[in-house]
């Protein structure tokens, strides 16, 4: 499946790149054929263990191209863990 395969490269791409992957919370098509991807990563982990506070996530907008080739990334914003997310 087209999706599976988008959602792989993506953790893929994170895990190696930015921070271990948490969850993705959207796929979408994008007009010039190629993906967007909303991801949420954990932030400094081993610090806020260190320091006994709340791990902070990270929402990132990925794109991937018609090949499915992750082209850019862009950190949208960061929350506590516990904090409630909010939809745009």
């Amino acid at each position: 499946m087209e999706i599976k395969q988008i959602m792989g490269n993506v953790a893929e791409f994170l895990n190696e790149n930015v921070a271990p992957l948490h969850k993705i919370t959207s796929v979408e098509t994008t007009e010039n054929e190629g993906w967007r991807v909303t991801a949420e990563v954990i932030e400094e982990k081993e610090y806020m263990k260190r320091y006994a506070k709340d791990e902070l996530v990270g929402s990132y907008d990925v794109l991937l191209n018609e090949n499915k080739e992750v082209t850019s990334f862009k950190r949208r914003d960061v929350r506590y863990r516990s904090a409630i997310g909010e939809e745009a």
